[in-house]
């Protein structure tokens, strides 16, 4: 009977959720990242918690809880105001932290700045996708009349 309950207990988690992406400040090999991190605490749940975790050592490193949200329906925009200030927007709410002194602004100011990329939910993985920028063809040096 103990066996029995041991495997049943094992299969309960393995429908369980936790895991994370990345976002790079300065390089694969950098100290400076900015990390979601998704835990779906039990198997009936269909919500997970949602936190940031900031890391730029050896200064700084912290958790800051975000949110619940859908396990498989996680989607969270990173934007980058400059000076470390980073805002994270998940439909209609907004967080901005800011990782040279490792803390949470009160509230959000402006509009969050240049989209950098998006954390979402991949093939049941969560992964961060980068933005793709679009260059605008500089007309001003192409010769005029010829």
């Amino acid at each position: 009977m103990r066996k029995l309950l041991i495997i049943l207990t094992s299969l309960l988690l393995t429908a369980c959720v936790d895991d994370s992406a990345s976002y790079h400040v300065d390089g694969e090999n950098g100290s400076h990242v900015l990390t979601l991190h998704r835990v779906q605490k039990h198997f009936w749940s269909k919500d997970s918690d949602v936190e940031l975790i900031i890391q730029r050592l050896p200064d700084c490193l912290r958790r800051i809880p975000l949110t619940d949200m859908p396990a498989d329906d996680v989607e969270v925009e990173l934007l980058s105001g400059g000076d470390n200030v980073w805002t994270l927007r998940a439909g209609e709410e907004a967080w901005q932290v800011e990782s040279q002194t490792c803390s949470q602004y009160p509230d959000v100011k402006g509009d969050g700045g240049e989209l950098i990329g998006v954390f979402r939910v991949d093939e049941k993985k969560l992964v961060f996708e980068a933005a793709v920028l679009e260059t605008v063809p500089d007309t001003a040096a192409a010769p005029a009349g010829k």
